[in-house]
């Protein structure tokens, strides 16, 4: 597992408490290779793990960066997996259009500062920890519907452009990380249709063997982000290991 890391190495998993975060801290608590992992979300995470240290804080805050970054003292990351994003939101009213009646500004927003600005402003608090001649994988979770060339049916304005604008962001954030550390690794990455909170009011429509569990997603991402090297840095993947169009 993630075998361009060395022994010991470092991760960081936010939205850690989330269904595909979860489960890939999961994956990490179970393996001997990671030194230490800090996990953050929301919620407190509890483990009888040395290695582990659970924040509770927000990521889409000024504060809450700003806590992250006090914790970690720039020390070097070798791994960064960030779980963190937002499809529907019942209290606040937010779910995917299916015309342009539907769109409104405070769900386009609110989609585009938790998808897209959120981890641009996570690679910015982070760029000290990451620059250097460590080996760096920084994987953020994206979705095929961002993807323009791919888009064939229409619908889900926000989400769906909120997502591109997250490629498009750490695109360009792997060329300037490509300048400050030569192993480092930025990938966007599309889990599948997972069985979690976000996918829940969408799975009726999806095709029978094609809703995947958390726990075979985290496997899967993990050997996708294992099979990539520095050339790879700023592409975009699914979790069978074929590229995503842009």
């Amino acid at each position: 597992m993630l075998n361009q890391l060395p022994e010991g190495f470092t991760a960081l998993v936010l939205g850690a408490s989330g269904g595909i975060g979860h489960a890939l801290l999961e994956a990490l608590l179970a393996s001997p290779r990671p030194g230490r992992i800090v996990a953050v979300s929301r919620r407190k995470i509890a483990r009888d793990d040395p290695r582990l240290e659970s924040l509770t804080l927000d990521v889409t805050t000024g504060e809450g960066l700003e806590t992250l970054a006090v914790h970690l003292q720039d020390m070097p990351l070798h791994l960064v997996f960030n779980a963190v994003g937002m499809l529907h939101d019942d209290d606040a009213g937010i779910a995917p259009e299916k015309r342009l009646e539907d769109l409104d500004f405070a769900s386009l927003e609110r989609l585009f500062h938790v998808n897209a600005a959120t981890p641009a402003m996570l690679l910015k608090t982070l760029r000290h920890a990451l620059k250097g001649k460590h080996p760096v994988i920084f994987a953020s979770l994206s979705a095929r519907v961002g993807s323009i060339d791919d888009n064939g049916l229409g619908g889900w304005y926000a989400y769906r452009a909120s997502k591109a604008a997250h490629n498009m962001l750490l695109k360009t954030a792997a060329v300037e990380l490509r300048r400050l550390n030569r192993h480092a690794i930025v990938l966007c990455l599309h889990p599948g249709t997972t069985d979690t909170a976000l996918s829940q009011p969408f799975q009726a429509r999806v095709p029978e063997g094609k809703l995947f569990t958390a726990d075979f997603v985290a496997e899967r991402l993990l050997e996708v982000m294992s099979q990539r090297t520095p050339d790879d840095s700023g592409s975009f993947w699914d979790w069978a290991g074929d590229p995503v169009p842009w």
